[in-house]
C-alpha cells in the first residue's frame, strides 16, 4: 500500500493557537459575552439597589460593620501588643494559680477594658497563646464587652432613673462569664479548641514592632472577613422578619424572654449601643429587655463567626450554645430579684 503524504493544513483564525493552546471554536461569542455580561449585571444590580428592602439590608449591614470595625481594630491592636511586648510571666503574676480562682478574677478584669465583643475575641486568643488558662480567657472574653464602663454608662443613660437595671446587667453578665469559665474547666476539651499557633510571644533577635505589625495584620484580616459575614446575616434577618412578629411574642413573659434572647443574637448590635435598642422595646418586660442586653454582647452572629474563625467551628458551636442558655438563666434569676 502506498502511503499518502500528509501535509499540515493552515489553521483558520478560530483555531490559531495563543500561547501554545488552540482557541475555543466559539471564541467570538465568548468574547462578546465577556464584554456584555458584566454590564448587564451592573444594570440589574443597580436597579435592584433602588428597592427599599435592598436599601434597608445595605444600611443595616454597613451599620453593623461600621459599629464593630473600630473595636475590632482596637482588639487586634491590643492582641498584637500583648503578643509582642508583654512578657508571658506577667499573666502568671496577675492571675491566681488555681484556674477556678483565675476565672472570676479574669471576669472582673473585663470591667476596666472599654471594648466591643469584636475586640475581646482576638485578645482572648492572644491570652491563651501566652499561657493563660482558656477558662479565664473565655471569662474575660464574655465579660469585657458587657460590663466595661462605656457599656454601663450607656445603660444608665438609656434607662434614666433605673439604677437597678444597670446593677442587674452588671451582675447577670459577671455571673454568666464566671459560670461559663467554670463550665469550661469542668466539661471543656482541648480538641474543641484551635488557638492560633502564631501567638508564641516575642522571639529573641526579632523586632518587637515587626512582630506587632505582623500579628495585627494577621488578626485583623482574618477576623474582618468573619465580621462581614456576621453583619450580612444580621442584615438579612432585619429585612426578612416582619415587625408584626415582635408584637406576637411581647404578651407572654417567657416567650418574650426567649424571643428577645434570639433577637439579640441575630441583630448583632454593638454592646455600646444595645441598651438604647432595649430601651426602645417598651412592649416587653424589664426582665426580657435585660436578657437582650446580657445575651447580645456574649452571643451574636458576628461573634459566632469571629469565634469560628479564631478557635474553630467545634468550639464556637458548643460554646455559643451553652453561653446563650446560661445567659438567659442568669438574666431571669438576677432580673427576677432586682427588677
Amino acid at each position: 500500500m502506498q502511503e499518502t503524504e500528509t501535509r499540515p493544513v493552515a489553521a483558520g483564525p478560530a483555531e490559531e493557537a495563543v500561547g501554545g493552546r488552540p482557541l475555543p471554536r466559539f471564541w467570538p461569542l465568548l468574547l462578546l459575552g465577556a464584554a456584555l455580561l458584566p454590564g448587564v449585571l451592573l444594570v440589574l444590580v443597580g436597579r435592584s439597589l433602588d428597592e427599599p428592602a435592598v436599601q434597608a439590608w445595605r444600611t443595616v449591614c454597613l451599620a453593623v460593620t461600621v459599629q464593630a470595625m473600630p473595636f475590632l481594630l482596637l482588639g487586634t491592636a491590643l492582641s498584637g501588643a500583648i503578643n509582642a511586648f508583654v512578657p508571658a510571666h506577667v499573666f502568671g503574676r496577675l492571675l491566681p494559680k488555681r484556674p477556678a480562682l483565675a476565672v472570676p478574677v479574669a471576669g472582673v478584669a473585663g470591667v476596666v477594658l472599654p471594648g466591643c465583643e469584636c475586640a475581646s475575641v482576638p485578645v482572648a486568643n492572644s491570652l491563651i497563646g501566652r499561657g493563660v488558662t482558656p477558662a479565664a480567657a473565655f471569662a474575660f472574653l464574655l465579660s469585657a464587652p458587657a460590663v466595661n464602663p462605656v457599656v454601663l454608662t450607656a445603660t444608665a443613660i438609656a434607662f434614666p432613673g433605673s439604677p437597678e437595671m444597670v446593677l442587674a446587667r452588671l451582675l447577670a453578665s459577671l455571673l454568666t462569664a464566671a459560670t461559663m469559665g467554670w463550665l469550661w474547666l469542668w466539661l471543656g476539651r482541648a480538641e474543641w479548641l484551635r488557638p492560633s499557633v502564631r501567638h508564641t510571644g516575642h522571639r529573641p533577635g526579632q523586632s518587637r514592632w515587626t512582630e506587632f505589625r505582623e500579628g495585627f495584620q494577621h488578626d485583623f484580616l482574618h477576623a474582618g472577613g468573619f465580621l462581614v459575614v456576621g453583619a450580612m446575616a444580621a442584615a438579612t434577618f432585619n429585612v426578612a422578619v416582619p415587625r408584626s412578629v415582635l408584637e406576637t411574642f411581647s404578651g407572654s413573659p417567657w416567650l418574650s424572654v426567649l424571643f428577645l434572647a434570639g433577637l439579640a443574637i441575630v441583630l448583632a448590635v454593638c454592646s455600646e449601643a444595645d441598651a438604647f435598642v432595649a430601651a426602645s422595646l417598651t412592649g416587653f418586660s424589664p426582665v426580657a429587655r435585660l436578657t437582650f442586653m446580657v445575651v447580645g454582647p456574649m452571643v451574636d452572629l458576628k461573634l459566632i463567626a469571629l469565634q469560628t474563625g479564631t478557635f474553630g467551628r467545634a468550639f464556637a458551636v458548643r460554646f455559643s450554645t451553652a453561653t446563650a442558655v446560661v445567659a438567659v438563666v442568669c438574666s431571669v434569676l438576677i432580673g427576677g430579684v432586682l427588677l
